[in-house]
């Protein structure tokens, strides 16, 4: 029951910050514009509260979400159910099919991650103090190949999975027009392996965002080498941010 209790104390707190803050939407409307028409297929892997999947609605797209934590997955019910153009997937996404262990923040629902490196990284890093993944839950695991061909072809895929950005761009075998990916600062060769996965798939422009600024932190799109670069030398007091990719 405690436990029960703290992750809706989490969950509602995430609500308010990602919904509670007015110019949040409008930000993350004019960011999307860029990469979503009216129309389009999107696919939001690593859904959380579903505060991208309201952009993209508000957009005119139609929305694959994608959370593998069942709290978080009757979250995204009870604010898209009645959204005939929002389709929620209860499944993490990784580079293989079948099943894998979810390690769930219970104070934090929404650094939830799959990923045990993750956790280790954030053991005493600054920043992330106090944070624990005490519960353990098997959940399926897809990929976006399998995604797509469920649903078809998305213009443009949000991956924000809590360092298991590499694994689930190892299950994208054809690039689609954009994605954006998180990285965090605690791992860096994460973002680097991201980078290096997008080159090889063909992504030739690259920019990036810094926490939930939702502004381009360069004016002109760069090429993977500089970005990478800018990576490396980013401090560590930045954090996190997302990394965006486009098709040439």
């Amino acid at each position: 029951m405690l436990d029960a209790l703290r992750t809706v104390r989490g969950i509602v707190r995430s609500l308010r910050i990602y919904y509670g803050d007015r110019q949040h939407g409008p930000a993350m409307d004019r960011l999307y514009r860029q990469f979503v028409r009216p129309g389009d297929l999107v696919f939001d892997i690593g859904a959380h509260v579903g505060d991208r999947v309201a952009a993209f609605r508000r957009l005119g797209a139609r929305v694959v979400a994608v959370e593998p934590q069942p709290a978080l997955v009757k979250t995204l019910r009870l604010l898209y159910r009645r959204d005939p153009k929002v389709t929620i997937e209860a499944a993490a996404v990784g580079s293989q099919p079948g099943f894998i262990e979810l390690r769930v923040n219970i104070d934090n629902p929404t650094v939830s991650t799959v990923s045990t490196d993750f956790i280790a990284a954030a053991a005493n890093a600054p920043g992330w103090e106090g944070q624990t993944w005490p519960k353990r839950l098997r959940v399926p695991i897809t990929t976006i190949d399998a995604l797509i061909a469920r649903h078809g072809m998305p213009a443009f895929i949000k991956i924000d999975v809590e360092g298991f950005e590499a694994e689930v761009l190892a299950g994208l075998g054809q690039p689609v027009q954009a994605l954006s990916f998180e990285f965090t600062l605690i791992q860096r060769d994460i973002a680097r392996a991201c980078v290096e996965r997008c080159s090889a798939l063909g992504y030739a422009r690259f920019n990036a965002i810094l926490g939930e600024s939702q502004t381009f932190e360069h004016s002109d799109w760069i090429d993977a080498n500089a970005i990478a670069r800018w990576l490396a030398e980013l401090p560590p007091a930045a954090n996190s941010g997302d990394v965006y990719a486009a098709l040439a």
